[in-house]
């Protein structure tokens, strides 16, 4: 059976991130790809210039043509721009009983620029962060979902991590990328383990869209039949491969990709 991922996300019109990347990813990874587009963005690798949301009956409508047809494995979820279509998205999910949720809580992209509405935080929480098989923050989004200081140390990251936990979600991988220090260090915290898993802290400008190569790669995982923690280790070593060979493209003159056919090309 051929192994089905589908996310959910805004588009990123430059490639790099959102939508596309998470396609370049599944497709890297040996996945079918389909796609619920929740917002259109004007960006490139400098920067986000415009949002155009997508009406949230529209959302429903293509999860239906989607779920409706094509036998699901995972699904990730990324840019959710206002609160009506964090509603749309949750419901649908619901409806067609969904489990293998990968939630990364996109906030604001690489360049700074916001990417969602600060009344659609509460509704992230309430209503999406309990469908989630593992939630993906970063260190700031996770100080955002929680309305506290951002963690300076791994003691905090768990601490916090937990905190998410309490809010529903079965599993979080908080992802210590903001963080200084010779290594990247995320974990995945579940109610009773923790995973560490760090990487070399590697040099480049190049990272727009690794938040959402990780989270697609892990519902890639998934939806190829791995558990959770697998799916996790698989992700972040594609993910600090596609960052290492970044520089090998020439894309841009702001934040650049990474490299989501590192192994292909």
């Amino acid at each position: 059976m051929t192994a089905i991922a589908v996310t959910i996300a805004g588009s990123d019109s430059s490639g790099g991130a959102g939508i596309q990347a998470d396609l370049k990813t599944f497709s890297a990874l040996g996945v079918y790809g389909a796609s619920v587009i929740t917002a259109l963005t004007a960006q490139n690798t400098r920067g986000v210039t415009g949002i155009h949301d997508v009406p949230p009956e529209f959302v429903t409508a293509q999860i239906d043509a989607v779920f409706s047809d094509l036998d699901v494995g995972a699904v990730k979820i990324g840019m959710l721009s206002n609160a009506a279509i964090i509603a749309a998205v949750a419901s649908a999910l619901e409806r067609y009983r969904q489990t293998n949720i990968v939630l990364d809580p996109v906030m604001v992209a690489t360049s700074g620029d916001r990417l969602l509405t600060p009344d659609a935080i509460d509704q992230l929480r309430r209503l999406l962060i309990p469908k989630a098989l593992v939630v993906t923050p970063n260190l700031p989004e996770a100080a955002a979902l929680l309305d506290t200081a951002m963690a300076e140390d791994e003691a905090v990251m768990r601490h916090q991590a937990h905190r998410i936990l309490k809010l529903g979600a079965k599993a979080v991988l908080i992802k210590g990328g903001h963080d200084d220090g010779p290594e990247s260090t995320d974990l995945l915290v579940e109610p009773n383990t923790t995973t560490r898993l760090s990487a070399e802290r590697i040099a480049t400008r190049n990272t727009h869209g690794t938040g959402c190569t990780l989270s697609a790669a892990i519902a890639a995982g998934l939806a190829n039949g791995q558990n959770l923690t697998d799916a996790v280790r698989g992700a972040k070593s594609y993910v600090t491969a596609a960052i290492a060979a970044a520089d090998r493209l020439s894309i841009g003159s702001g934040h650049g990709p990474v490299h989501h056919f590192h192994r292909q090309w």
